[in-house]
């Protein structure tokens, strides 16, 4: 899920004590913070989440907004580097690194192999990668994020044709599911949750599915839906 907050849980499903975070990972084994894409975080508030949570807990983080949308991959070592200084915190419990990239930055090749370069020089570990510019859906495109060992990410609504669908790099497979058709607000039928937890399941590799339809509180009960299918 994207985040970890409990907009009434059902009974008997998390702990009655505890932090929302504690609460959720006794239930959950992995999260996406999306908040670290607009604002920083100390790396103290890092270090203190990785310490309330189960030891085979991960953290997948999205990566700044400065970086990806303001200076658009470009120049940003500094910004690099000050991230990767805060999501060390995490230690041992940080996952993949989240890269959104905004709906009209299409693919420079040049500066995507510079920025995957420093990302995997600075950040190392798992990358997925959200683009939502068509030419990021081209073979040329999916040789680059193979090379740096970038997954594209599979989303949900699609921005633009190819983008449901999983790419790059296919050791490791991210899903972002949106929510649709009201993105971010509607909430996944049984059906499709099935599709979902199946897509999950055949992956036979490390598989990331998070729901980010948080605006009305869906993602949570979508996310115990597919947790129930996939443990079942």
């Amino acid at each position: 899920m994207a985040g970890w907050s409990l907009y009434k849980p059902p009974a008997g499903r998390f702990p009655d004590e505890g932090s929302h975070l504690e609460r959720y990972a006794a239930t959950f084994d992995a999260v996406e913070i999306n908040s670290s894409f607009y604002r920083p975080h100390k790396p103290e508030t890092y270090a203190r989440w990785a310490a309330s949570v189960p030891a085979d807990f991960r953290f997948a983080v999205k990566l700044p907004k400065a970086i990806s949308h303001e200076r658009r991959l470009v120049d940003c070592s500094d910004l690099v580097e000050r991230f990767a200084g805060e999501v060390a915190g995490l230690g041992e419990k940080r996952g993949p690194i989240l890269i959104q990239l905004p709906p009209k930055l299409g693919l420079d090749r040049d500066v995507a192999a510079r920025f995957f370069d420093l990302a995997r020089d600075r950040l190392g570990g798992l990358m997925a990668c959200e683009p939502r510019h068509a030419g990021w859906f081209t073979l040329e495109a999916d040789a680059l994020l193979v090379k740096h060992r970038v997954a594209r990410v599979a989303a949900d609504p699609a921005p633009v044709p190819g983008a449901g669908e999983p790419g790059g790099w296919a050791d490791f497979r991210y899903t972002r599911l949106h929510g649709s058709p009201r993105i971010y607000w509607s909430s996944y039928d049984a059906a499709a949750i099935k599709r979902q937890a199946a897509a999950a399941r055949s992956a036979n590799t490390e598989t990331w599915t998070i729901y980010d339809n948080t605006a009305s509180g869906a993602a949570l009960g979508n996310a115990l839906a597919m947790l129930d299918l996939v443990t079942g």
